[in-house]
């Protein structure tokens, strides 16, 4: 669990750093938007420190993203969501819909038979 937990801690700082330095922030403005101290945003960043959610909210408002992709891997530019448990879920759910989908047209078909015989 322990691993679980630096793991995501190392993505998020991985991601904060990354998406600030895109919009070409310096951790002074991240500080100033997010109403964080620069020693807060430095110690986040450099994964020596937790923070709040209230925190990781600010954040992600500040670097106008959503709480939810400062978790996902950050690459070339890009989310990637292939390898992030968040990506499981959305692909689930997908799976869900298309699987009720077909369902949902099956009972048509066979209300549709069932018509036709009587």
């Amino acid at each position: 669990m322990k691993e679980k937990t630096e793991k995501i801690r190392q993505i998020l700082a991985q991601n904060i750093k990354k998406r600030r330095e895109n919009l070409g922030f310096s951790q002074e403005k991240l500080a100033e938007m997010s109403e964080l101290s620069v020693q807060a945003i430095n110690t986040v960043e450099g994964c020596r420190m937790w923070i709040s959610d209230k925190s990781i909210t600010r954040i992600a408002k500040a670097l106008d993203v959503e709480i939810f992709q400062l978790f996902v891997p950050y690459h070339s530019g890009k989310w990637d969501m292939s390898s992030s448990p968040s990506f499981a879920f959305l692909e689930l759910r997908q799976n869900i819909l298309n699987d009720t989908e077909i369902f949902c047209l099956n009972i048509d078909k066979r209300i549709k038979d069932v018509l036709k015989i009587h």
